[in-house]
């Protein structure tokens, strides 16, 4: 006989069916002669709005001098049976919060991650180790059940909360049989088949799962096979891929000539070039690689490596050409119907946010005009009025989709606008500096072509982004037969976790640069 109730923590996002996951246990337990209780309390801070819903079952309810228990209204920590999360960052929060404890907590988890805003918005790789989130909540776990429930989600045309719900039972931590839980999705009455069917998968893959929870990696049963949850679909080899376009292919070969190391990125940052813009854009790009190839320290292979990728991503920058042709590609249409789970009866309505500022603006004109159009006038002042506020574009409209096809068709002349003037004079400015750098230190060199990582995104990102960039720029130009390696690394990464300049403001001011110059220095030389 139990002396204190089942206590269950659910934690999931908004769309994921958290709630009806909470009424499937109350349901559940009600059923068969249980107390059921389910409180939530909705957040905002994690990516679609992450909610904690809290679960209590007491036995007794289906006896006559049974009387009603108190329940608890939020879980407390080191106080909770079973946690049940969407996604591998909800079940690392779980433990944060200390839901999960050792000699107590059963965690049921999907191993798929989505990723927060802070690791989207950080301006470097701020990707949480997902090996090292394993890890974390096996060991604070008594019983770990984990396998990636999107996947299982996706293949039966389901969502998340009906794999969970048959990862529930198929551990088997609660006092009712998988009849009972069928039972309960049926009389739901909406989505039973589908719902059925990914809480048979998830049922089976809970029980491999457990029997395999000793190994050092959670697996998941793919199509009647076992497979790692994180196996992904082997891309093919850039290098291997024949290009059509006989242009292409010449520059293919020609990146053939490049080390066995470099070839995949050389040869991604030409399909990406030309992508971008077209074969003599691609053929740029080679260009630019061979002379600092023949410059000191062309032969480094890691300099190399750098040099290619971070070329490759200043010279695709993001401008309002490369935005809207992104937006109105086919196979973006098509992977927005898949993640909506679209059919070929409904109608699909896509609606962009779209707010260029006047400095975008101004940016896409040829290069005169914008510059006329940037400075203070009469008609600045009234194209910057006009665009204070954005708009919404309905791009599944025919008037929506043809505003950015004009947009995107105009970038045919992307290299007669000032945007593309002004990246090119830093594009060849980065690059004099990395020769220059590499007379004096190919590790110096190797620092500074890995700044670039700091010039990205658009609008206002951008701007702070290159603001800081510029500011390592010129302690480089002005202290490079001084400077350490291993300073401009620490400036980089100061750079990097704080886009706004802070963190970088007291780098700077521990080694003793002019902190206030340097800044409205960068201020001045930035748009």
């Amino acid at each position: 006989m139990y002396s204190e109730p089942i206590k269950i923590a659910i934690l999931a996002m908004g769309g994921e069916g958290g709630g009806v996951l909470a009424d499937w246990i109350v349901d559940l337990g009600e059923e068969n002669g249980w107390f059921a209780q389910t409180t939530s309390v909705p957040g905002v801070a994690q990516r679609t709005g992450a909610t904690t819903y809290y679960v209590e079952l007491f036995p007794g309810a289906d006896q006559l001098d049974a009387r009603v228990p108190v329940l608890a209204q939020s879980p407390m920590p080191g106080d909770v049976d079973i946690v049940l999360a969407s996604e591998l960052m909800e079940a690392g929060r779980a433990v944060q919060r200390g839901f999960v404890t050792p000699d107590l907590t059963t965690l049921v988890a999907s191993t798929h991650r989505v990723y927060a805003i802070a690791e989207k918005s950080h301006l470097g790789d701020g990707r949480v180790d997902s090996d090292a989130l394993q890890r974390q909540i096996r060991r604070a776990a008594r019983r770990l059940v984990a396998f990636d429930m999107a996947r299982t989600a996706e293949r039966n045309g389901s969502v998340v909360s009906a794999v969970l719900f048959g990862a529930l039972s198929g551990a088997g931590v609660l006092p009712f049989s998988r009849t009972q839980f069928e039972a309960t999705i049926e009389r739901g009455g909406v989505g039973v088949k589908a719902s059925l069917a990914a809480f048979a998968d998830a049922f089976e893959q809970a029980r491999i799962a457990q029997s395999e929870a000793s190994r050092p990696t959670v697996r998941a049963r793919e199509g009647g096979r076992q497979a790692a949850a994180d196996e992904k679909p082997a891309l093919p080899d850039p290098a291997t891929v024949a290009p059509r376009h006989p242009e292409v292919a010449r520059l293919v070969e020609h990146a053939r000539g490049y080390p066995a190391e470099i070839q995949p990125i050389v040869i991604e940052g030409i399909r990406r070039c030309v992508d971008y813009q077209d074969p003599a854009y691609g053929r740029l790009y080679l260009e630019r690689l061979d002379a600092q190839r023949a410059a000191p320290g062309g032969q480094d292979i890691e300099m190399m490596r750098e040099v290619a990728r971070h070329l490759a991503l200043w010279m695709t920058y993001e401008d309002t050409i490369r935005v809207a042709d992104l937006k109105i590609r086919g196979s973006r249409f098509e992977r927005v119907r898949d993640e909506v789970h679209s059919t070929d009866g409904q109608v699909l309505s896509i609606s962009e946010y779209m707010h260029p500022r006047i400095e975008e603006i101004c940016e896409t004109l040829p290069a005169g005009l914008g510059r006329w159009l940037s400075r203070p006038h009469a008609v600045h002042r009234l194209v910057a009025r006009l665009t204070r506020e954005g708009r919404v574009v309905t791009t599944s409209s025919l008037g929506g989709f043809f505003l950015l096809y004009a947009l995107a068709w105009w970038g045919r002349w992307r290299r007669v606008t000032l945007r593309h003037a002004v990246e090119t004079a830093r594009i060849e400015a980065w690059l004099g500096r990395l020769r220059a750098a590499a007379a004096i230190d190919p590790r110096l060199a190797l620092e500074a072509a890995k700044c670039q990582t700091l010039v990205r995104g658009y609008s206002d990102t951008h701007e702070r982004g290159l603001r800081n960039y510029e500011i390592i720029m010129t302690v480089l130009d002005r202290h490079a037969k001084a400077l350490a390696p291993a300073i401009l690394r620490e400036l980089r990464n100061a750079a990097l976790a704080d886009e706004h300049g802070r963190i970088l403001r007291d780098a700077l001011a521990r080694r003793g640069f002019p902190v206030d110059g340097l800044f409205a220095e960068a201020g001045r030389s930035c748009p």
